[in-house]
């Protein structure tokens, strides 16, 4: 029997602002992403819907933000808003070359100034009809926030996620600290790819020079082949984070 390969992306798009907020590269992030053509791409910061800016900018797509990066590549998305105000919203989205048998966005906002959601998604492969689970998170950036909301994490995972089906959690955890190791490692039995394969994790923001551990990759059922942090450009000017790259094997 043959595996099934899977190349994973997330990334923290920052609405599609450079770090500066003065300039909107979403065409670039676009061309980048193309380039690296993973099968899963995670996407936190995206928006949906945004009519002040519409206006402002002639490159703004007439599609939603999602819609315009998954163009002709990922024919298959879930868009999940958790920031809503006036002009529009923002929130999670997830990109697949593969179909999804169903997704879901579970509200974990602790705080009405900072919503905040987990978008899970149960994609299956077409070869093999193997179910496997993918879960785009953004955390708050406090302690007991993220604390609250890792525990919401770990229960739908005991109760949504079946033992014997693949894994994969990624996104912006707001972790720099590396409390998320109880909830992730020691509860539910995942590893993190860099950690596991490097010794640390990736330190992925600020951009232009990372220096704290923000963004990971979680997996459960699933083999490593390799992980890269994609440093340098044309990435350190598209966004205030860096992505994080990782590919798996999926025994049939």
């Amino acid at each position: 029997m043959s595996d099934t390969r899977l190349k994973v992306l997330t990334y923290n798009i920052h609405k599609g602002f450079s770090t500066s907020n003065l300039r909107f590269i979403l065409h670039d992030i676009k061309e980048s992403l193309q380039t690296i053509d993973a099968d899963i791409v995670f996407l936190q910061e995206i928006h949906g819907e945004r009519q002040i800016t519409n206006n402002r900018f002639d490159d703004w797509p007439n599609n939603r933000q999602f819609e315009f990066l998954a163009d002709q590549v990922w024919h298959h998305h879930a868009y999940a808003k958790n920031a809503i105000y006036k002009s529009g919203h923002h929130g999670n989205a997830i990109l697949s070359k593969y179909p999804f048998i169903e997704w879901e966005n579970i509200d974990v906002s602790i705080m009405r100034t900072a919503s905040r959601s987990l978008l899970h998604g149960t994609i299956k492969i077409p070869a093999s009809g193997q179910r496997v689970h993918i879960i785009c998170v953004h955390l708050g950036l406090f302690g007991r926030e993220r604390n609250q909301q890792l525990s919401t994490l770990a229960k739908r995972i005991n109760s949504h996620v079946p033992v014997d089906e693949p894994l994969i959690i990624a996104g912006d955890f707001n972790d720099w600290r590396g409390h998320a190791e109880h909830h992730l490692h020691e509860d539910l039995g995942v590893n993190e790819v860099f950690k596991q394969t490097k010794g640390n994790y990736a330190r992925t923001f600020p951009a232009w020079m990372p220096v704290l551990s923000m963004d990971r990759i979680y997996y459960r059922g699933l083999d490593i082949v390799e992980c890269t942090h994609l440093l340098g450009q044309p990435w350190r000017r598209l966004s205030d984070h860096t992505p994080l790259l990782a590919e798996f094997t999926l025994a049939m």
